[in-house]
């Protein structure tokens, strides 16, 4: 199965950029959330804020970000189900 996206949403941040960059020499589509998303956009990385994904605003300041079911259908998908 080929990866269509790429979550990438990190407390500590300093070596996630790295990281991303990887993956985004893959051409996967990465999907990030606030303060990490700012960082990779600013390492050169091209990423999407989860909030534009699934059309709903981070809450409760920001702490949750990425309970929706675009993020959690993709988690919980079974391919042979």
């Amino acid at each position: 199965m080929a990866v269509e996206r790429a979550l990438i949403s990190v407390f500590e941040r300093r070596a996630s950029w790295n990281f991303a960059k990887r993956l985004a020499a893959f051409e996967d589509r990465i999907l990030s959330t606030g303060g990490t998303s700012k960082l990779l956009r600013e390492a050169g990385v091209t990423v999407r804020d989860v909030s534009d994904f699934t059309g709903w605003p981070e809450m409760l300041g920001g702490r949750v970000k990425t309970l929706h079911p675009k993020v959690h259908g993709g988690l919980l998908y079974r391919p042979e189900a």
